[in-house]
């Protein structure tokens, strides 16, 4: 066997090492699928062999789940072929009963994370161990990537855990910690570092018993199946809860809820033949095979580099400036210090630097009393934040990144103060999100070294960033952007310059059209319930409030500026106006379309009177009330889309991958859907422009769809058949 390396002990103990070759992190390969029945064969027929011990045979992790591009490739090569899609996805469950019912006690020592397949990997075994390393996680995430366990955690975790703590922990793609584990049920022991195999081989030889609970005689759920008072109880509210949560957009949060239903009531080799029928049935969706794709398969590839230009040899930035030590900048400086980098953080007084550092010091804090970390780390990393005012710490700086106020004239200053300190090579990166680049690099006096690197808020969650070509920002400039960004852990999207770039740009226009809406008479109560019906993290009024009314008035203000006559007034422009003069600035003064005061926030009163309701209440059960409500959801997820394809039709962006994770992930559109490249692509082009046009004639030439859509449309193209870069 290539994947699994097996030493038997004096004890007749077989350590077996879980070691994949030529990758960095174990992943359930079709090839270790295929040779998990050979390694229980082994077990079975070695007489020498009394009791195994499972672990890894690496130092990063036990294992991160199964490998997606080559499990869904092999179920999905079947052409249509049920069955053969069936047998697919049934080899990694038949492989892990198999070890199961082995005959002899099997312990996992898991000694780094253990996510997904690995976790389940884990479950199939007798006995769980794990280490106390707070770098380790063990989870079931593959709600995020629109399916859901297929490797037996849907039976095994809810027989072990009980139905509601397991349908909640698999929907919410949550991880435990190992003492977490451990409280949950999920592990029996939790031991130091470096003593999981010793503490696995202790439970065979104290008589470790080779069956599975669920396969005792007398077992019972925890909590009680579906027909007991307590566990009805579970599935009447569940079915609530997380139709609530996902609207009916992701097929993979019924289709887990069926499978725990029909599986808990049966044996479980039956329940798990019953989790494969609809792991494979949710797999050939449009929605999993979508996000599978982009939320795993493109993200894997944009986070090893993927659009980094070719030839240039990779830098390593070890010192890195951030000017402006606000929300953005602290949350710069912060992750910037947990990748080990010495960050110098500058504001105009020493008392705003501090509390920029400060936020990094809450951060770390908080994890130390989680045990997440130790304080002798913690103390290690807030070293490397230096908050100041004096420009001449720059010096030796590989980068320094501008997180000032968006205002051209202030940007201006601060970037000829810092070039004035900057050596030769060394970049810099303007986190302006709407300012367009090549305008701020006209300050520079070396634009070849000036990009934008565009951060999201709040930093430490967000895992975008945008990087903005400007019309004389080099590919060596570029290369250190991406090499700068991948070392903070985070990814990159590449655009070209546009005002707004692609991110702010496109995301705009979702507020904008909840404004129009508003405009119109809707009541704000329907237009944000149903901006979250359609898969948005948030309606897109209280989304405005997040983002900040006074900065949708202040980049309306500066747009008006630049643009003069040329420029045309967005809806709602005005009720927004009125508001910020009237101090009301969003969520973070507490008042914004809502008042944030009272728990839960309810909608401001006085907004009644700037944009008063006319259309009623669409809610109902009626034909008219469902038009309504699809009407809306298609008007906002149209205008985002029709606003994506018009920045590829500019050449702003060029990479279907980066267009579609970036909305993903920067925004927030619709993740069911793959992202707004995909759902053109899905739609199909003919029938999207249709659609548009159907909106431009109803509502206004904010839906005029560009030329190359109409072009792709007559030749029946796709954007990922016709622009694809992946290799």
């Amino acid at each position: 066997m290539e994947n699994f390396k097996i030493e038997i002990d004096a004890d007749g103990i077989a350590v077996v090492a879980f070691d994949v070759p030529n990758r960095s992190m174990n992943t359930l390969t079709g090839a270790v699928i295929k040779e998990i029945p050979l390694l229980v064969e082994k077990i079975q027929s070695d007489d020498a062999i009394k009791g195994v011990v499972l672990t890894s045979g690496k130092a990063t992790g036990f294992c991160a789940g199964a490998d997606l591009a080559d499990m869904a490739s092999g179920m999905l090569s079947g052409a249509g072929d049920l069955q053969a899609a069936y047998d697919a996805g049934w080899a990694l469950n038949g492989a892990f009963r198999q070890l199961e019912t082995c005959g002899k006690p099997v312990a996992a020592a898991i000694n780094g994370l253990a996510l997904g397949g690995g976790l389940e990997f884990t479950l199939a075994c007798h006995y769980r161990v794990v280490e106390n390393n707070p770098k380790i996680q063990l989870g079931l995430p593959e709600i995020k990537v629109g399916l859901f366990p297929g490797g037996g955690g849907t039976q095994r975790l809810t027989r072990l855990i009980g139905v509601q703590t397991a349908l909640m922990q698999m929907a919410e793609a949550k991880s435990w910690r190992p003492n977490d584990a451990k409280s949950a049920g999920v592990v029996h022991e939790v031991v130091e570092i470096g003593q999981s195999v010793e503490a696995a081989k202790a439970w065979i030889k104290n008589g470790g018993k080779a069956v599975q609970p669920w396969d005792e005689p007398k077992f019972k759920i925890p909590g009680g199946g579906p027909y007991h008072p307590m566990g009805a109880q579970v599935f009447i509210m569940g079915n609530a809860i997380l139709r609530k949560q996902s609207y009916g957009n992701y097929p993979a949060v019924l289709n887990m809820m069926k499978a725990v239903y029909e599986g808990i009531q049966v044996p479980i080799e039956a329940g798990l033949r019953i989790e494969t029928r609809y792991f494979i049935k949710t797999l050939m969706t449009p929605q999993a095979q979508a996000m599978i794709r982009s939320l795993f398969l493109s993200k894997q590839e944009l986070d090893k580099g993927a659009v980094r230009p070719a030839g240039i040899p990779k830098s390593d930035p070890k010192k890195v400036t951030v000017i402006g030590a606000g929300m953005m900048g602290a949350g710069i400086a912060y992750v910037q210090a947990m990748a080990g980098i010495e960050t110098i953080l500058i504001d105009q007084t020493q008392e705003a630097a501090d509390k920029g550092k400060q936020y990094a010091v809450d951060l770390v804090q908080k994890r130390v009393s989680r045990g997440h970390m130790t304080q002798d780390k913690a103390d290690g990393i807030l070293s490397l934040i230096t908050p100041t005012t004096d420009y001449d710490q720059i010096k030796g700086s590989d980068l320094v990144i501008e997180a000032v106020f968006e205002n051209r004239e202030i940007k201006a200053t601060v970037t000829k103060n810092a070039e004035a300190q900057l050596a030769k090579g060394a970049i810099f990166g303007s986190n302006t999100s709407t300012l367009p680049i090549t305008g701020l690099a006209e300050a520079s006096v070396r634009p070849e070294d000036f990009i934008g690197i565009h951060f999201f808020s709040p930093v430490d969650k967000m895992m975008l960033v945008e990087i903005i070509m400007a019309e004389k920002t080099s590919d060596e400039a570029l290369a250190k952007a991406l090499d700068y960004v991948l070392k903070i852990k985070k990814t990159p999207i590449v655009v070209n310059d546009s005002r707004g770039f692609y991110t702010s740009r496109c995301f705009s226009t979702y507020l904008m059209e909840g404004m129009a809406l508003l405009e119109e008479g809707f009541s704000p109560v329907a237009i944000d319930n149903i901006g979250r019906s359609t898969g948005m993290p948030r309606g897109p009024l209280e989304m405005h409030d997040d983002v900040a009314l006074d900065l949708s008035y202040k980049i309306a203000k500066q747009t008006r500026e630049d643009l003069g006559d040329a420029y045309v007034p967005s809806a709602g422009e005005g009720i927004v106006a009125t508001m910020v003069e009237g101090g009301r600035y969003g969520r973070k003064n507490g008042k914004g379309f809502y008042d944030y005061d009272q728990k839960p926030k309810v909608i401001w009163p006085g907004l009644a009177e700037l944009a008063p309701t006319t259309k009623g209440d669409i809610f109902g059960e009626s034909p008219e009330a469902f038009a309504a409500m699809d009407e809306m959801k298609t008007r906002l997820l149209y205008r985002q889309a029709v606003e994506v394809a018009r920045c590829w039709a500019e050449g702003v962006i060029d990479d279907p991958r980066e267009g579609d994770l970036g909305a993903i992930l920067g925004w927030g559109f619709a993740p069911w859907t793959g992202g707004p490249i995909t759902f053109i692509d899905q739609i199909g082009v003919a029938k999207f422009v249709e659609t548009a046009d159907r909106l431009v004639a109803a509502y206004g030439p904010r839906f005029e769809v560009p030329q190359l859509l109409r072009d792709m449309a007559a030749k029946g193209e796709t954007f990922y058949g016709k622009f694809s870069k992946a290799a």
